[in-house]
């Protein structure tokens, strides 16, 4: 058997200096970003989210971005599900990407905010049916009797809706991410890593690197 402790990889590929990074995070996270697109990460949009209650109590899984706007980072999800009601406790919550095949790593510090009908119903709209169905036939978090209710409550929206096209539940739509810290992780040898890190200063950011 394997030691856990035993379980290590030396990360090597690349280094990250600050006169390669651009003077804003959206422009480097952009770059990161259709570079990690070119390496066919799969799933290159999946990523954590940590909330936490008002209490501080934390809490952490794994969701997919949908979007980067001119202000954050963009994802959907049951307004009534355990984050978004953390979230509207507290709108202070975290982000971390991982793309382990270019040994990078980005995190985000920052303040969760609802987007507007418009466009939840235009992202909602986009949806496979079958995801639309499930946003009305899921009550996420709480808890059911079994598998068989949840497969009992999609067929009912599915005949709810057999004739016309599924709107938009009204405790279903999506948060922008608004940063106040961004920070580039690119893995280095002897777990000497690079770590660059931008912090919000008024309207302008301000760029640091940090020891590993």
């Amino acid at each position: 058997m394997v030691s856990i402790a035993d379980i290590r990889k030396e990360y090597q590929l690349r280094s990250l200096t600050e006169k390669d990074m651009h003077a804003d995070p959206f422009q480097q996270f952009h770059q990161w970003w259709n570079e990690a697109l070119h390496a066919k990460i799969e799933e290159v949009n999946a990523m954590t989210l940590c909330t936490s209650t008002a209490d501080g109590t934390p809490s952490a899984r794994i969701l997919l971005l949908k979007g980067l706007s001119e202000e954050g980072f963009v994802f959907f999800t049951n307004y009534q599900s355990a984050k978004g009601q953390e979230m509207e406790a507290n709108p202070r919550v975290a982000l971390v990407f991982f793309w382990k095949e270019v040994e990078r790593q980005v995190r985000v510090k920052g303040i969760a905010q609802r987007l507007p009908g418009k466009e939840n119903d235009e992202y909602f709209q986009s949806r496979p049916e079958g995801s639309r169905i499930g946003a009305w036939a899921s009550p996420q978090s709480q808890v059911i009797p079994d598998r068989n209710w949840l497969e009992e409550n999609k067929k009912k929206y599915q005949n709810q809706f057999a004739d016309k096209p599924v709107s938009r539940p009204p405790h279903w739509g999506g948060y922008v991410v608004i940063p106040s810290v961004v920070e580039f992780w690119q893995g280095r040898p002897n777990r000497l890593h690079d770590r660059i890190v931008y912090y919000r200063n008024e309207e302008s950011w301000k760029m640091s690197r940090l020891a590993p």
